[in-house]
């Protein structure tokens, strides 16, 4: 059986990459391993955090680490909050508080596009890899579901007329960022065999 550790702590990130993985795969995440570090996200770019926290964990396990990093960019606030998704009202991973800053920035703004991207970052011993995922979509003027986490109470993919909160996780792995860079990193992920 391959084992892969998923660098994070967000349980609700290693349900959903967890459910895009072949079930051959045995899943561990640094806390299963002992590695009780905070995972260090201190890239400009979603490319650098990712390989970061892949790198930091693969020092300190030797086994096959990926780690991804995911921004949503809002082409009215030039891009942001970007890099800085998690913690963009300034306290790491507190949905509510982001998404209440995200919606009074867009307050009477009408062109609300967006993006959600996912770098995976991929680092065995023979090397690193990154695979990119994004959808395009708009930010709705206010929450709605309760499934998924961060701000998928917010994003309205392309094309559709419910927000990733609304979806079920299938529909949204199908379509969704993630499950894109999942894609190709699964692609690559099966070819070593």
């Amino acid at each position: 059986m391959k084992v892969l550790v998923i660098c994070t702590g967000n349980p609700g990130k290693r349900k959903e990459i967890e459910e895009m993985l072949p079930a051959a795969v045995r899943v561990l995440v640094p806390a299963d391993l002992g590695i009780r570090s905070e995972l260090p996200e201190t890239g400009a770019t979603l490319e650098e955090n990712a390989l970061e926290k892949a790198r930091h964990v693969h020092q300190l396990c030797g086994l096959p680490c990926m780690a991804d990093d995911t921004g949503l960019e809002v082409n009215a606030l030039n891009g942001r909050p970007g890099v800085y998704s998690a913690r963009y009202a300034g306290s790491a991973n507190d949905p509510v508080q982001n998404m209440t800053k995200l919606l009074g920035e867009l307050e009477g703004v009408q062109e609300r596009g967006a993006r959600f991207r996912t770098v995976i970052a991929f680092v065995t011993k023979e090397g690193e890899t990154c695979f990119e995922g994004r959808v395009e979509g708009h930010i709705a003027e206010k929450p709605a579901g309760d499934g998924g986490f961060g701000y998928d109470p917010l994003f309205i993919p392309e094309g559709r007329e419910e927000t990733f909160a609304q979806m079920d996780a299938a529909d949204k792995n199908a379509i969704g960022h993630r499950g894109k860079a999942m894609a190709r990193f699964l692609e690559h992920y099966r070819s070593l065999g």
